[in-house]
């Protein structure tokens, strides 16, 4: 016990100073590149379209269950469905927390690919589904196209549209983004992450894996057993990669893994089903279950393994060394103490339990929300209801997965702008 204590502890140390930096980058990037940087480019049907989304999307940091609600905000302004599906794939499986994250653990040599990987099979997964995209998709899009700028408009005339940040305002929304929000979302999945990393290291035993032991194929078919149904984020799926690499499953196998897990989770992959259509899913998955394997057995078969094994080497040389340098135990000690405020901060967008929201006498009504699961999600549905004619004020709760809405609307076309960015009234 005290060795799977002392594993968990020493990744944690080791990825702790990256860490910090990837949600201080994800805060700065979330707070000054406008969202509609994004909808302006990926409104056509075609390669540039996708590419830009591939491009907009690999450094984002959202996480598997927030970049749904993004995507599909996308797509209702505008975006087209290769675009969306190439945003879809890209943004899950990296992010710039990640790609440093990656770097801490796992070198340089990943840290390049991975971003890589996932902006090809990106640009792969929209290419085939505009190529088989039929003339009565485009018109849908126009239609859509055409619904999201009244909705637009009618949220422009909201009672908070916002005046103009300050630089100073600008870099708080930043930090409290970074190092609580976006904290509170892959948090616990980092920590799940982690915990998992640890039992396999500490309680597993080497033999175990005896039969994958340098088997590029079935190193490869075991992985992606374990992490098309798993849900795991970018950054948590990091520590398992290494963990599984170190009981001697082979470097592609790993990049296996930190492809597919962060991307093919079940939540994911019922939304998409659901939105998107059948055929859809299936180049989806194609794009980053193919992507992933063919990558992966490149990376076996055609590249050095000391590049990725190295970074492992000096690891186990210097795991046993209790003379930690100050600033990692600082970042460490710092990183715990974020995640478990971000951690306990469950009800944040619920402005009403606290008093602050505008509700008056107005008349007002709950909903309650399947699939709302992080503070994107929260925001994305916020969003979603201003944009609904006649609402005054909106008080998501992410404890209570529901929204209480105040003003003179329409229920009908609350329920609909909730269920076109994914999610289902109950």
């Amino acid at each position: 016990m005290k060795s799977l204590f002392y594993d968990i502890w020493e990744m944690t140390a080791e990825m702790a100073p990256y860490l910090l930096l990837g949600f201080l980058l994800a805060g700065l990037m979330h707070e000054f590149i406008p969202r509609q940087v994004y909808a302006k480019y990926l409104s056509k049907s075609n390669f540039k379209s996708v590419f830009l989304a591939a491009l907009f999307g690999v450094p984002l940091p959202l996480c598997s269950c927030g970049v749904l609600p993004t995507a599909m905000s996308l797509r209702r302004e505008g975006g087209s469905h290769g675009a969306t599906i190439s945003f879809l794939i890209a943004t899950p499986q990296t992010g710039i927390d990640s790609i440093i994250a990656t770097f801490s653990l796992m070198g340089l040599p990943f840290a390049i690919i991975r971003p890589v990987v996932a902006f090809v099979t990106a640009i792969m997964g929209g290419m085939l589904v505009n190529m088989g995209e039929e003339k009565r998709d485009e018109k849908k899009n126009l239609d859509t196209f055409n619904y999201s700028q009244e909705t637009s408009e009618a949220s422009h005339h909201t009672p908070h549209s916002a005046l103009p940040k300050t630089i100073t305002q600008k870099l708080l929304n930043a930090l409290h983004y970074g190092f609580v929000e976006m904290m509170g979302d892959i948090g616990k999945w980092l920590v799940v992450g982690l915990i998992i990393a640890g039992m396999i290291t500490a309680l597993v035993p080497d033999q175990y894996f005896a039969l994958f032991k340098d088997n590029s194929v079935l190193s490869i078919l075991l992985v992606l057993c374990i992490s098309v149904p798993m849900y795991v984020c970018a950054t948590g799926s990091i520590p398992i990669a290494v963990a599984l690499m170190m009981k001697g499953l082979t470097p592609g196998a790993a990049l296996v893994l930190l492809m597919a897990g962060p991307a093919c989770n079940v939540a994911s992959l019922l939304v998409i089903n659901k939105v998107m259509g059948r055929r859809t899913l299936l180049l989806y998955l194609s794009a980053i279950v193919g992507g992933a394997v063919m990558f992966g057995l490149g990376i076996d078969y055609l590249l050095p393994r000391e590049w990725f094994t190295s970074v492992l080497s000096i690891q186990n040389d210097c795991c046993h060394d209790n003379n930690m340098e100050w600033f990692t135990l600082a970042s460490a000690i710092l990183l715990l103490v974020l995640l478990i405020n971000a951690l306990l901060r469950h009800d944040h967008h619920d402005e009403c339990k606290t008093g602050n929201c505008a509700c008056g006498n107005e008349p007002s009504q709950s909903f309650f929300i399947e699939g709302m699961d992080c503070s994107h999600c929260a925001a994305n549905v916020e969003r979603a209801i201003r944009s609904v004619e006649g609402v005054e004020e909106v008080s998501v709760s992410l404890s209570d997965k529901s929204a209480k809405v105040t003003g003179n609307f329409d229920n009908k076309k609350v329920k609909k702008v909730i269920e076109e960015i994914g999610y289902k009234i109950i």
